[in-house]
């Protein structure tokens, strides 16, 4: 790294940069000042506890040290109490679990900015989505995940996404649970059928093509192996809000193995945990420190191709969830990743290095230096000059005003700044106790079983008055009985002409159902992203 002498920070800025990243309360450190090409010990940046649920950006070209900035963050975030949750895209946070290891290289550069680096472990659960990678299953019901976010993964244009929020609505309204994809599958198949075809009338003019498109997405998106990650047990996103005996907030990692094959399934998946999270916590206003603080890596993928109703929700969701005690940090290559109306919601900036080799790229440096207070830097020299593992900073004070922009340099992670060993983690996923809760698939009845009990019943009713109908065409005789004299003929009771019931009106009328009716109507409460669960 090299920079000019007009980046050189003068005594005065360093003076204002130890006033302005020291509080008189909690706060974890992130790195130190650098001034003159030369790190300044004493001048720590930092971040109060406090204020990290005005959550934060963490940016960089790749290879620059975004996913060390974040080990660095979830360790002290772990040791302040704080439980952290963060998707492991490429394996590296695994590391998080086992001590570092000592080498020259890290040894000068921990004296050279004060760090008493210790190796330190810190505690991890590990998840996995679907059968891929070593973890602990998270699942999430169809009905839970709601038609906003599956609009997402299934890559619906606006009508189809408004065609599956009705269809959800219908199976909540006849007491249908939507628990994996071939319960939706079932539904779909129903309300398509010649049986079902009243039932799609009713639900105001959906068009049997836009649902048969959503069949189609469906099916593909089961052919893909996606449909393992929807079903039963539903993880409980109250499991990320423990603590470890100690005291220590737990680190729960999510291993996306194969996120570049399903990008936005697993983008999406990650956003239905927060949404969860914002639909289940209550209100707790400001506090000493969150409740939790979740990092959303490769957030760009989040964003891509996302409709306006989901990027409405993103940024609802992100503006009021922080009142509930959750930190977000999203951590991705250039603040142009993120929409503006959520970008203008994170209260602290952590860039590290991009680069400007292309005019996209230079148009990318401008939008970055936008985004940062007002300072002494030329910004746009220095983002593109920075070290590995060094980076611009702003955080929010206590007060809610920006501290002074710092060229910093990072803390080295104490933590295995590699993939932790496969045998540890395999043990560590054995011992936990949430595989007991969530290790084996259930497959309970659902809308697909009752769909099949439905038709069986009615081919058997249907079989039934056949029979009847067949012995009255034959008479007594045929049947058995004496022979009677016929009565006279009545004129038969006028009856008012009506339809054929729809499945809705026959499902209305069965005791049972009706019953399941008023509990779906009662518990399925669906949130900002449609999201919802039947609470028992």
């Amino acid at each position: 790294m090299g920079a000019d002498e007009g980046q050189d920070v003068t005594a005065t800025q360093v003076d204002t940069v130890k006033q302005g990243y020291t509080f008189d309360e909690g706060a974890i450190d992130l790195g130190v000042l650098m001034a003159a090409d030369e790190p300044v010990p004493d001048a720590r940046v930092r971040v109060p506890l406090s204020m990290l649920n005005r959550h934060g950006l963490i940016a960089g070209a790749t290879g620059t040290g975004k996913t060390k900035t974040l080990q660095v963050l979830a360790e002290q975030i772990s040791a302040a109490g704080v439980p952290v949750f963060a998707a492991d895209v490429k394996g590296d946070l695994s590391g998080l679990a086992a001590p570092g290891e000592a080498n020259e290289k890290l040894d000068r550069r921990t004296a050279g900015i004060g760090q008493n680096w210790q190796p330190t472990a810190s505690p991890v659960e590990f998840h996995r989505l679907g059968s891929e990678g070593v973890g602990v299953p998270v699942r999430a019901t169809i009905s839970s995940f709601g038609p906003t976010l599956l609009s997402k993964v299934l890559g619906l244009n606006q009508t189809q996404e408004s065609t599956l929020g009705l269809v959800f609505h219908y199976a909540d309204t006849v007491g249908l649970p939507l628990l994996d994809v071939s319960d939706l599958s079932a539904v779909l198949a129903h309300l398509v059928s010649d049986e079902g075809k009243d039932d799609l009338k009713g639900l105001g003019g959906v068009s049997k093509a836009t649902v048969g498109v959503i069949q189609r997405n469906l099916t593909t998106l089961a052919a893909q192996g996606a449909d393992e990650f929807f079903g039963e047990p539903e993880f409980d996103t109250a499991d990320l809000l423990r603590t470890t005996q100690d005291g220590r907030g737990l680190i729960s990692l999510m291993e996306l193995p194969s996120v570049q094959d399903r990008p936005q399934v697993f983008s999406t998946f990650l956003m239905w945990l927060l949404a969860d999270l914002f639909q289940d916590l209550p209100e707790v206003g400001d506090t000493d420190k969150p409740k939790l603080v979740f990092f959303f890596d490769e957030a760009h993928l989040l964003f891509k191709d996302a409709s306006k109703a989901f990027l409405d929700a993103i940024t609802q969701t992100v503006r009021l969830i922080r009142s509930k005690g959750v930190g977000v940090f999203f951590v991705t290559q250039t603040p142009k990743d993120v929409p503006e109306d959520v970008l203008a919601q994170l209260g602290s900036r952590v860039q590290h290095q991009l680069r400007a080799h292309t005019p996209n790229d230079a148009k990318a440096l401008k939008a970055t230096v936008a985004t940062f207070p007002t300072s002494s830097y030329d910004l746009g020299e220095v983002l593109t000059t920075l070290g590995i593992g060094e980076a611009v900073v702003t955080v929010m004070d206590p007060d809610g005003a920006p501290t002074p922009v710092a060229w910093t340099r990072i803390l080295a992670p104490q933590s295995l700044m590699s993939p932790c060993p496969a045998a540890q983690m395999e043990s560590a996923v054995a011992a936990s106790p949430l595989m007991a809760k969530y290790g084996q698939a259930i497959d309970r009845e659902s809308a697909r079983e009752m769909l099949a009990a439905r038709l069986e019943a009615g081919a058997e009713e249907a079989a039934r008055e056949q029979v009847v109908q067949e012995q009255a065409a034959r008479g007594p005789a045929a049947s058995g009985g004496q022979a009677r004299m016929p009565r006279a003929p009545r004129e038969p009771a006028p009856r008012p002409v009506k339809d054929e019931p729809s499945m809705f009106e026959k499902l209305s009328k069965n005791t049972l159902v009706r019953q399941m009716g008023r509990t779906a109507v009662r518990e399925v409460m669906r949130g900002v992203f449609g999201t919802g669960r039947r609470r028992r």
